[in-house]
């Protein structure tokens, strides 16, 4: 069966990137795959822990809705 556990074990795409605007400077991050799954962070690690935690939850709310959660992307590397 395919739960929580099963899709934070896949190597999903996480993208983090510093950002300055009206607020100041932090870090954005986001996982490619997951549709609005997008926190931020002061640091590069916060923000990273903060991705862990908004995956979870857009997993788990995915499921207890009845939605599908994507496998992974398989980029190409050149």
């Amino acid at each position: 069966m395919k739960n929580t556990r099963y899709y934070q074990s896949l190597p999903y795409t996480k993208i983090i990137e510093p950002t300055t605007d009206t607020s100041g400077f932090y870090y954005v991050g986001k996982i490619l795959e997951f549709d609005g799954c997008i926190t931020d962070g002061e640091t590069q690690e916060e923000t990273l822990t903060n991705l862990q935690d908004a995956m979870t939850l857009w997993i788990e709310t995915k499921l207890a809705h009845g939605f599908e959660v994507p496998e992974p992307l398989q980029l190409a590397t050149v």
